[in-house]
């Protein structure tokens, strides 16, 4: 079910808005197409997507982005939500952000990633961390593999952990800090879909690793008051910088516009881009203002606000069984 608004913008405020909108836009873009000062990257292709047959896919697809940072995937074929997770190096650390979905073994692709990257750089060792980008099970099922490791610094997703672990004054207003080693991410506490939500963001390259809060897919707001505060926060933050994407952890979304693959949907074959811009995020800003703090369901073209609540959950659920059981029985065969 999609509902829409009920009582649109007066013409003023609408014009006003947009203006506003472009001023905040104007503050993110550069003198000269010049490349921005950044670290460039590169985007797969493709993602696995979960077949078409589940016997030849690999568990996780190891993307380089630059020498510097990976995107990891999860395949649907082990659980599906298909998460991306991302491991970001520094001259004295590296992170990985989330620990995937179901039972895998995140902890030794995640070691083997690292292995290959000291070999890479001619050295024998570097300090390893494990962070969030928030609490939900689909980001955290594999912390149990890094819990109780001495060779690894992991930060659990309660508030008060964060808030220490990355110098966040007072949550969710401060602005906290990662530094990795001449490599400083700057996190931004976002709570709405969840109440430990933060996103991450990497100068050296202008990504912004924002979660679940923007993504080609369902956007579920847990928090609703929450999560238009957080998007108006982040949006304030990127003001002035250079955002090359915006990435979240799972495409739900098909490339044809408007259009998603339904909750439990492990085999996504024509599945959009996982890469968003700042213009989604001053979109979803622009939606959310229109909607005047009412929690409604809205699909635009690359993304849905999703407010959650028992009967969503209810259908969520039942759709997912109905969608898996038909689906598990051909996952080994897939019509592609």
């Amino acid at each position: 079910m999609i509902l829409t608004m009920t009582k649109p913008l007066s013409v003023f405020r609408m014009l006003a808005l947009v203006a506003a909108l472009c001023i905040l836009s104007l503050y993110s873009q550069v003198p000269q197409p010049n490349g921005a000062n950044v670290e460039p990257g590169t985007l797969p292709a493709k993602w696995i997507a979960g077949g078409p047959k589940c016997m030849e896919e690999t568990e996780w697809q190891i993307h380089e982005y630059n020498a510097d940072l990976y995107i990891v995937r999860e395949s649907g074929c082990t659980h599906y939500e298909k998460p991306f997770l991302y491991v970001i190096f520094g001259d004295e650390k590296v992170t990985l952000i989330d620990t995937g979905a179901g039972q895998n073994d995140i902890g030794r692709v995640y070691d083997l990633l690292v292995a290959k990257w000291l070999k890479r750089r001619n050295r024998s060792s570097i300090k390893k961390m494990v962070i969030h980008t928030h609490g939900h099970s689909d980001h955290i099922a594999g912390d149990s593999q890094f819990q109780n490791r001495p060779d690894i610094e992991f930060v659990p997703f309660d508030i008060p952990t964060i808030q220490k672990a990355f110098d966040i004054k007072q949550w969710p207003d401060s602005i906290g800090h990662l530094d990795l080693g001449n490599r400083n991410l700057e996190i931004v506490p976002i709570p709405g879909h969840h109440a430990t939500d933060v996103a991450f963001y990497d100068k050296r390259t202008g990504l912004l690793l924002i979660g679940d809060t923007l993504y080609p897919g369902r956007l579920y707001v847990t928090y609703w008051d929450q999560f238009e505060k957080s998007i108006e926060r982040i949006v304030k933050f990127t003001d002035g910088k250079v955002i090359t994407y915006i990435l979240g952890c799972h495409i739900e979304q098909t490339d044809t516009p408007y259009l998603e693959y339904p909750i439990g949907s492990f085999y996504q074959p024509k599945e959009h881009v996982l890469e968003l811009s700042r213009g989604h995020l001053l979109e979803l800003h622009s939606a959310l203002i229109g909607l005047k703090g009412k929690p409604t369901r809205l699909a635009m073209r690359d993304f849905t606000i999703w407010p959650l609540g028992p009967a969503v959950l209810d259908e969520m659920r039942n759709t997912r069984k109905t969608v898996e059981d038909r689906l598990r029985t051909k996952m080994w065969n897939q019509t592609p």
